[in-house]
């Protein structure tokens, strides 16, 4: 079948995008784009699902407020430092590139280490508990990227190899970065009414499900396995990472430890899979004749 002209297509689901809009302008021509908005809703979304949790474990909502102004800012410069020190040839030459957040630029991995050393930081000032703070904390996290990766959809961009599988998606191949289209999918690039498109894993759409699976896995065990401070921690990093490190695999656009071919985001995945799962064994098997105890504590 022919979608000649189209900007994006799913064939096998029979859904076709004939424009694929990035931004919207403002205010006599300020452009804002899809993505900066769909990544401040997912912000809004974390947040929110952060003070549900709060309030269902009777702390104080105001504590985790406040928490999120300081880390949304510290996350997203924690993602740009990531980003430009895995990328550093795209920058070294550009230094005032660096604070261009307009071109994107900026790794997930890099927020999440951010949003830690930060929720310690936080917790050791307020003299509260890291691991309950982490526990409400990632529920708001792994919101956020969950809507967070559809910003990767308008972008064009975070897709994997060649697929013809049901969910294969077809893109307009001058939309995407040349960058980030490897000699696979150059291999088996479709002409369609002389409109040149490559075919895709659509591994932002992989991880966004995946993401919500977890979610709703961790509040399911939240409110009815949850035995010590810090074991929905350790879900979400043996999820997440569990999930990452195969979804990292199939994409194009990896970041690579320099000197190597070593995907930096897979090789951390899979050290924070095996250290949550380590810890999360030991604390259950600890903890696994003990009565539910410290999960309701209040702001400190």
């Amino acid at each position: 079948m022919s979608y000649s002209g189209a900007d994006l297509i799913f064939p096998h689901l029979g859904i076709v995008i004939n424009k694929l809009s990035r931004s919207v302008e403002l205010f006599g021509g300020f452009t804002i784009y899809y993505y900066g908005i769909i990544i401040a809703i997912g912000m809004l979304c974390g947040i929110g699902m952060a003070v549900w949790d709060a309030r269902r474990r009777q702390q104080d909502p105001d504590f985790y407020m406040d928490f999120a102004i300081y880390a949304i800012i510290i996350s997203v410069i924690g993602a740009r430092i990531y980003y430009v020190i895995f990328d550093w040839d795209l920058y070294k030459n550009d230094l005032l590139s660096i604070f261009n957040l307009r071109k994107g630029g900026l790794a997930i991995y890099g927020g999440v280490i951010a949003a830690f050393v930060t929720a310690f930081v936080y917790s050791k000032l307020k003299k509260s508990p890291f691991l309950m703070l982490s526990d409400t904390g990632v529920l708001g996290l792994i919101t956020g990227q969950i809507i967070g990766r559809w910003g990767n959809f308008f972008n064009c961009e975070a897709f994997g190899g060649y697929s013809d599988g049901l969910f294969a998606m077809r893109i307009k191949e001058s939309l995407v970065n040349p960058s980030m289209i490897s000699q696979e999918l150059m291999d088996h690039r479709i002409l369609d009414g002389g409109v040149s498109y490559i075919q895709v894993h659509p591994t932002f759409l992989y991880e966004s499900c995946w993401n919500l699976c977890s979610l709703i896995f961790m509040i399911w065990y939240g409110k009815h396995r949850q035995k010590w401070q810090g074991e929905v921690t350790c879900l979400y990093l043996m999820l997440y990472g569990f999930g990452r490190f195969f979804i990292e695999g199939l994409r194009t656009d990896q970041l690579l430890i320099p000197g190597t071919s070593l995907a930096v985001s897979q090789c951390l995945s899979a050290v924070l899979f095996i250290f949550a799962l380590s810890v999360f064994i030991v604390q259950r098997r600890r903890y696994s004749a003990r009565p539910i105890t410290g999960l309701k504590t209040g702001r400190g």
